[in-house]
């Protein structure tokens, strides 16, 4: 019985987007997992969410670009490194594989368990306060991953997805008290659809979104635009004129 002939992943849209799917998953199962076995043990939260993302880069980067968070594809969109329509069903995928993942937590847990997965803004702390937490560390996450997997002189293919996923765990360390630490639209929606508990679920779209495109903005405009070239002219205007066999920039 003949093979059956795919075509290359880098062309086909559906293996893509269900890297994406595996990668989203994996990080509300564990993620949200850990914080409901753990009793929302700061130190397991945050290696186990650093750890999934870690691991599901390093796994499945090379297949889709290991976005897993609707914040780090539309960076992608604004500095124009996606197409809209895949990145539309990116984020259609990645939503699909937060709600999979809560829908098995919740099956496996009763609902007050449950709702630890649910990142949500502490008593005490406001709306305010907590947007602003989840832009800044959003800006942290989407940083290090232009910093690492989108600039060719940056360190992906020796430290694939270490880099990213510390990142997310330093930041769940200081907003995972405060915040819960989503920096991923997908990471509160799945879960806060499933348990129906809503606190705060605006915070979790706008906080990250603008933290992303901040720090994608930012990054593109600063270290990945291509240089200027030199300018040069005659004696009159003041710029040095490149001597025989010299180029302007040398």
């Amino acid at each position: 019985m003949p093979l059956v002939a795919f075509r290359s992943v880098d062309q086909d849209e559906f293996r893509r987007c269900i890297a994406e799917f595996i990668g989203t998953f994996t990080l509300i199962f564990i993620g949200g997992g850990a914080g409901i076995v753990s009793g929302q043990d700061i130190v397991a939260v945050a290696l186990a969410n650093g750890l999934a993302i870690g691991i599901m880069v390093t796994n499945l980067g090379h297949i889709s670009g290991g976005h897993f968070n609707p914040a780090i594809t539309l960076g992608f969109v604004a500095t124009k490194r996606i197409e809209r329509r895949l990145a539309l069903l990116y984020i259609g995928f990645q939503l699909a594989g937060a709600i999979a993942a809560a829908l098995i937590l919740r099956a496996l847990f009763a609902r007050l368990l449950f709702l630890g997965a649910v990142p949500h803004p502490a008593p005490g702390f406001g709306d305010g306060k907590a947007l602003l937490v989840e832009i800044i560390l959003t800006f942290f996450l989407v940083w290090a991953v232009f910093a690492t997997a989108v600039d060719p002189r940056g360190a992906f293919k020796a430290i694939a997805g270490l880099a990213i996923g510390l990142t997310i765990t330093i930041d769940v360390f200081m907003g995972g008290p405060l915040t819960g630490a989503a920096m991923n639209p997908a990471r509160a929606f799945g879960p806060e659809l499933v348990g129906n508990f809503w606190a705060g679920a605006w915070i979790y779209w706008l906080g990250p979104i603008i933290g992303a495109l901040i720090a994608a903005a930012g990054y593109d405009y600063l270290y990945l635009r291509p240089p200027q070239p030199q300018v040069v002219g005659t004696p009159e205007s003041g710029v040095e004129e490149p001597g025989p066999g010299e180029t302007p920039a040398s």
